[in-house]
This record gives C-alpha cells, sequence and structure tokens, in this order.
C-alpha cells in the first residue's frame, strides 16, 4: 500500500534547488518518496530531516525499519 508524506510534499512546494541537492537525490525522486512509490534510502532519509530541520523525519519516510536503522532514536 502507498503512503503519501504529506509534510515531505508541503516542503518540495518551496525548497530551493539547492536544498534539494543536499539531500543527495533530485526533486523527480523526492516526488516519488513522497507520493510513496519509492522508498528513502537510510542517507536520503536522514539527510533529508536535516535538510528540513526535521520537518521531514527519518521516521516517517521509513515507517516500517527505522527502528532497526536507528534504534538510538527509540523512546526506550
Amino acid at each position: 500500500m502507498r503512503t503519501k508524506n504529506p509534510q515531505l510534499l508541503e516542503w518540495l512546494k518551496t525548497a530551493t534547488d539547492a536544498s534539494v541537492a543536499k539531500t543527495g537525490t533530485t526533486r523527480a525522486y523526492l516526488r516519488l518518496i513522497a507520493y510513496g512509490h519509492k522508498t528513502a534510502s537510510a542517507e536520503i532519509a536522514a539527510r533529508t530531516e536535516s535538510v528540513t530541520d526535521g520537518k521531514v523525519t527519518r521516521q516517517a519516510l521509513r515507517p516500517d525499519d527505522w527502528k532497526q536503522i536507528w534504534p538510538e532514536l527509540s523512546v526506550a
């Protein structure tokens, strides 16, 4: 089942090309992720969280496995 990421879609509306480049991928690929057609790699998820100042989180970009990738983010 595809899950949209409204935070990523909203950020993409106003993101500069320079900001998008800092995520390590293209605007088109981020759109695919935002619409649920692709899953962000761990690297892209972490970079996107950083570039968006936390508006788009790693957890939102990788909802199925973020706890395995970043166990330190789990609340004990």
